[in-house]
C-alpha cells in the first residue's frame, strides 16, 4: 500500500543550502569500462541538486562490478547512467591499483542520506519505491523523524507494487517526486530505472540497495567507529556468517583477482619493467644506505633542533599531492621565512632557489652540495608515488601558478633524478625545465632511464647547480 506524507508544505529553503557546484565536470576514474565519479560527496550532491538538472545515479562496489562482469542488461545500465558513484573500499583499492584514488568513498547507506538532508532544506520531495511490504513505509517515517522537514511524495513496495509495471510508474509520476530511491537490489533496481528512464518524470533516480532495509530497522547498521575505520565487512560477517562468507569472502577475492588483472591489462610492459625497476633499485639502496642513514641522522640532531626528515605535500602525477621526505637541510622555521626571501630567487620562473639562503644549516649545506638530502624519497618510490626518474615535484603553490603547457610534465611520476636533475638543475630556468621535461614524458624508456640514473652519479660529484 501506498501513500503520501508531506511535511512543511510551502518550505522555504534556509541560508545554509549548499552552494551550486562549479560549471567544470567532476574528474572520472576509469574501471571496469566504467566512469567512477571521483568528487567529494557534497559537491556531487549539489550538482544533483541544482533546480533543472535531471540524473539517473548508480553506485558501484566490489559486488556490483562482479555481478555487472556476468549480466550485461546490468553493465548498460550502469554504463549508460548519468553518474556512477564509488561504494567501498573494494573499488578504492582497484582505483589504486592503477595508480589513482577516489577524493571520496561515496556509499550509498552514508550519502543518500546526506542528498535528502540537503533535498529538505531545498523543500524537494522524495518517493520510496521498493522493499518487502511494509519497508518502505517505515524507512519513510524513520526518514521524517531524522530529518525535519523532508517531503515524502509516496511509498511503493517492490514485489506486488512493481508488478504492474504501468501502474507503478503511473503512481509516481502522479506524486511527482524530485528525487525517485529504488531499492530492489542489484541489479533488479538499475535495470528497471535504465528500462522506465524515460517514462519516469522524477528528475533525480538513484538505486539504493538494501538502503531501505537499514532506515527501517530490518538490517543492524554497522557502529559509526566501525565504519569509519573502513572494516564493515568484518562486522557483517560477524553478524551474518552465511551470507555474508560468500559475497564478502568468495565475492571480494574474485573482485580483487579482476582487479589485479584489469589494471595489468590498462599497464603497459613498459610500465611493468619501470616499476620493477624502481623496486629493486630503491630497495636495494634503502638497505645499503641503512649505515649512512643513522649517522645522517644523528648529525642532523646534533647540528639543530627539529626532526630528522622534512615532510612536504608536492605535486605528483596528474596534479595529485602526495607527502614528499627529505633530510631536513633547513631549520625548522624555514617554511615561516620563506615568504621574505622569494624577491631574493637566484632562479628565472615561479620555483623559488637561493645560493645564500639563511635558513640552511651546516649540516644542511653539505647534505644539499651532494643532493644527499633528498636520499629518503626513496621511500617514496617504494610506496608508488614517485619514480627513480622523472620531473621533480612541485610545491602546491608552484603548480597553482603553472601555465597550461607546464602541466604537460605532470603526465608521468615525478623522479628522484631527472633530466633537468643532470642538467645543472637550479641553473636551468622554469621555462627550459618545462620544456625539458614534457621532451622526457613523451620519449621515456626504461633504457632512458637507466642512462639518466647514472648521469646522475656524476652530476652529484660535479655538485652544478646543487645548492
Amino acid at each position: 500500500m501506498s501513500y503520501t506524507h508531506h511535511t512543511g508544505a510551502g518550505f522555504t529553503a534556509p541560508a545554509a543550502v549548499l552552494p551550486r557546484p562549479a560549471p567544470h565536470s567532476f574528474a572520472r576514474i576509469r574501471l571496469f569500462g566504467l566512469d567512477v565519479i571521483s568528487a567529494e560527496g557534497r559537491e556531487v550532491i549539489a550538482r544533483l541538486l541544482t533546480p533543472g538538472s535531471q540524473a539517473r545515479v548508480a553506485f558501484l562496489n566490489a559486488h556490483c562490478a562482479n555481478i555487472a562482469a556476468r549480466n550485461s542488461s546490468y553493465a548498460d545500465a550502469l554504463a549508460t547512467a548519468d553518474m556512477v558513484l564509488p561504494d567501498g573500499i573494494g573499488v578504492e583499492i582497484a582505483a589504486r591499483m592503477l595508480g589513482d584514488g577516489f577524493a571520496e568513498n561515496l556509499n550509498g547507506t552514508d550519502f543518500t542520506p546526506a542528498l535528502l538532508r540537503e533535498a529538505a532544506l531545498r523543500g524537494k520531495s522524495v518517493f520510496l519505491l521498493g522493499g518487502r511490504p511494509g519497508v518502505a513505509e517505515d524507512a519513510a517515517r524513520n526518514l521524517c523523524r531524522a530529518i525535519p522537514g523532508l517531503r515524502i511524495a509516496g511509498t511503493r513496495d517492490g514485489y506486488d507494487g512493481i508488478a504492474d509495471e504501468t501502474a507503478a510508474i503511473a503512481a509516481i509520476n502522479k506524486a511527482r517526486p524530485d528525487i525517485l530511491l529504488v531499492a530492489l537490489g542489484v541489479p533488479a533496481q538499475d535495470v528497471w530505472l535504465a528500462r522506465n528512464a524515460h517514462r519516469l518524470d522524477a528528475g533525480l533516480s538513484l538505486g539504493v540497495g538494501a538502503l531501505f532495509d537499514f532506515l527501517a530497522g530490518r538490517v543492524a547498521r554497522a557502529p559509526a567507529a566501525v565504519r569509519r575505520a573502513r572494516c564493515e565487512w568484518i562486522w557483517r560477517l560477524a553478524m551474518e556468517p552465511r551470507r555474508m562468507a560468500g559475497r564478502y569472502l568468495a565475492g571480494n577475492a574474485s573482485f580483487l583477482a579482476r582487479a589485479a588483472l584489469h589494471a595489468l591489462s590498462r599497464t603497459s610492459a613498459t610500465q611493468h619493467v619501470r616499476r620493477a625497476l624502481d623496486i629493486l633499485l630503491a630497495g636495494t639502496a634503502i638497505l645499503a644506505l641503512s649505515p649512512l642513514t643513522a649517522a645522517l641522522g644523528i648529525a642532523i640532531r646534533a647540528d639543530s633542533r627539529g626532526p630528522v626528515l622534512f615532510r612536504q605535500v608536492r605535486i605528483g602525477r596528474k596534479g595529485k599531492p602526495f607527502t614528499m621526505f627529505k633530510f631536513r637541510s633547513m631549520h625548522v622555521d624555514a617554511e615561516a621565512r620563506r615568504a621574505a626571501l622569494l624577491e631574493g630567487s637566484d632562479r628565472d620562473g615561479i620555483c623559488f632557489k637561493s645560493r645564500h639562503d639563511p635558513r640552511i644549516t651546516r649540516v644542511g649545506r653539505f647534505l644539499r652540495r651532494f643532493s644527499i638530502d633528498e636520499m629518503p624519497q626513496l621511500l617514496n618510490v617504494l610506496r608508488g608515488e614517485m619514480s627513480l626518474v622523472g620531473p621533480r615535484p612541485a610545491l602546491p603553490e608552484e603548480y597553482a601558478a603553472y601555465p597550461a603547457h607546464a602541466h604537460g610534465r605532470l603526465a608521468v611520476k615525478p623522479g628522484l633524478t631527472g633530466i633537468w636533475q643532470v642538467s645543472g638543475r637550479a641553473e636551468i630556468g622554469f621555462d627550459k625545465m618545462v620544456d625539458m621535461d614534457i621532451a622526457y614524458a613523451r620519449s621515456r624508456s626504461p633504457l632512458i632511464d637507466l642512462l639518466l640514473f647514472a648521469m646522475t652519479f656524476r652530476a652529484v660529484i660535479g655538485g652544478r647547480g646543487a645548492y
